[in-house]
């Protein structure tokens, strides 16, 4: 058991493998915020499009 420990602990791609992980957590993060934005932005100007076309036909 302490052989199996002892041999994790030094392998050093387990750290690599983490780094990795947190590297694409954060670019998840960045993609959901930037989609958001996006949304709340587009849905501002279909609002505006679709008032503007009803004060047109009225």
């Amino acid at each position: 058991m302490n052989n199996c420990l002892s041999r994790f602990l030094d392998d050093e791609s387990a750290v690599s493998a983490i780094e990795y992980a947190l590297l694409a957590s954060l670019i998840v993060v960045v993609i959901f915020a930037s989609v958001a934005t996006v949304g709340t932005e587009v849905a501002s100007l279909f609002n505006y499009v679709k008032d503007q076309v009803i004060l047109a036909i009225s």
